[in-house]
């Protein structure tokens, strides 16, 4: 079978329009989320105004998708999974393609070029080096590294201030827009940034040059893009009658909620499909809160049940009904939705998307990188919620189900799914769990780790009740721990 290339794309396949030659994006990280969405998005942008928005793109370290774009014109399909049925498209936006590991000057200066107007990342939320509480963690040991000798840096953060720092001498304006799932994501990159400036001795033109030409707005992105696997591709083959080495399965949902404020212009996103606005924030909570958050209890669930998929943890009536009321009692009273949300719309097209059998978005995707996911969705929240007098449970299942997924206590066996898990914090919790005899005080343990900030870590109504499910599941199961956590919550709401 033909590979997909400019001149095997099926006529009529296109989604929006091919970019231009020219690139006016920079983007760091090439992974699957990004070609599903601002990639998509990008694309749709140019089938109604044209400009010379092409984008080059970096990938961290895999070469893989690399070569695979290189070999197809930097064309790929996207396929979209859904229960009305499964389409396919193709994709033409990517005009350059790199792989930073490999080559860092050639991202710094791909920064300098004037001509690129907009850096936009998706490096995941360990990829910001945040320390709990927020700010750049200058403990992190890439960041030590790259502050010893911050001309040569190797972490995203460090990365992109040198990119700046050498893009100040011609004081050309650019816009650092973040799509991960971060709160305040704008503001949150500009510190991480600024702070790192700071710590390196960046000089104070360049301090300067930042604080007035770099824009840094807030972004929210929402669209569950689930691994790519053999199915996938065969998919792609059956639909477009060619071989792409590099499709992305995506669920038909895309949401992006932008602040309108870029130094130097942008695609017209508006016209497709984004919608702008002052409420970012809002959104993002909204987001992070109802669909992540949840996201990572149906995971952890699901992984302490044996679920491999999302699907079918959520399908299991405990689960959907711990689901529900963590948003109903723990995480709605804590949000100020944005204007014109729909609350009950919005849960409603949850449940459609956590039941959408096609998408088969893995459970040990979504449980992978808790540490630093838990971060953004658990203790604000929870603090609030204990601040107002309650206890939230339900937060407290979703923080005791991932111990017991990814550190779990002796005895416990969490099962193949749970460690399927990727969890960059297992060795320090394993660590600091070391020598606890019984499920309460690894769980106490655990929250002593420094995982979680000490501010909500050391609250008695939180820690006990972690620790009481904690045991629960080690003695009874996930399940018996989600009942009794639903039945404190009722009784409370009593």
């Amino acid at each position: 079978m033909e590979r997909l290339t400019a001149g095997t794309t099926p006529a009529g396949t296109l989604i929006g329009a091919s970019a231009p030659d020219g690139t006016g994006i920079v983007h760091l990280g090439l992974g699957s989320f990004h070609r599903a969405h601002l990639a998509v998005h990008t694309a749709r942008a140019l089938a109604v105004e044209q400009g010379e928005w092409g984008i080059h793109g970096f990938a961290n370290r895999s070469a893989r998708v690399v070569e695979a774009l290189q070999a197809q014109d930097h064309r790929y399909a996207v396929l979209q999974l859904s229960q009305e049925g499964t389409s396919a498209g193709v994709v033409d936006v990517h005009r350059a393609t790199g792989v930073l590991a490999q080559e860092p000057r050639a991202f710094i200066r791909s920064l300098t070029r004037p001509e690129h107007r907009i850096l936009s990342l998706t490096v995941s939320e360990v990829g910001y080096s945040l320390a709990v509480g927020g700010g750049l963690d200058l403990d992190d040991p890439g960041i030590r590294a790259d502050l010893a000798a911050p001309h040569e840096p190797r972490t995203a953060i460090g990365l992109i201030a040198r990119g700046l720092v050498e893009r100040s001498a011609s004081g050309a304006p650019i816009t650092v827009l973040s799509c991960d799932n971060l709160q305040s994501s704008g503001r949150t990159t500009e510190r991480a940034v600024t702070d790192f400036l700071q710590a390196s001795g960046a000089d104070a033109d360049a301090l300067r040059y930042v604080a007035r030409h770099v824009a840094f707005p807030n972004a929210m992105v929402d669209r569950i893009v689930p691994a790519t696997t053999p199915q996938t591709v065969a998919d792609v083959e059956r639909l477009l009658g060619v071989h792409d080495a590099a499709p992305v399965p995506a669920e038909a949902f895309s949401m992006w909620v932008l602040e309108d404020r870029f130094a130097a212009g942008r695609p017209a996103w508006h016209a497709a499909g984004a919608t702008m606005s002052d409420e970012v924030e809002a959104y993002e909570l909204v987001k992070l809160r109802l669909l992540n958050g949840s996201h990572s209890l149906i995971a952890y669930l699901g992984g302490l049940s044996g679920a491999p998929t999302i699907v079918e943890s959520f399908a299991q009536p405990w689960v959907r009904d711990a689901v529900l009321e963590l948003i109903r009692r723990d995480y709605l009273p804590t949000i100020t939705l944005p204007e014109g949300l729909d609350v009950e719309d919005y849960v409603a097209s949850l449940i459609a998307r956590w039941s959408n059998a096609p998408l088969r978005d893995l459970t040990a995707r979504v449980g992978s990188g808790g540490s630093t996911k838990l971060l953004q969705r658990v203790p604000e929240p929870a603090a609030q919620t204990l601040d107002a007098g309650r206890t939230p449970h339900l937060l407290a299942l979703t923080t005791a189900a991932w111990i017991a997924c990814v550190a779990p206590p002796a005895g416990l066996e969490p099962g193949p799914v749970a460690a399927e898990m990727v969890e960059p914090a297992r060795e320090q919790l394993a660590a600091a769990t070391r020598g606890a005899v019984t499920a309460r005080e690894h769980a106490l343990a655990a929250l002593d780790a420094g995982v979680l900030p000490a501010s909500l870590a050391a609250r008695a109504p939180f820690r006990e009740r972690v620790a009481e499910l904690v045991e629960i599941i080690a003695r009874h199961g996930a399940r018996a721990a989600a009942e009794e956590a639903l039945r404190a919550s009722a009784e409370e709401a009593r």
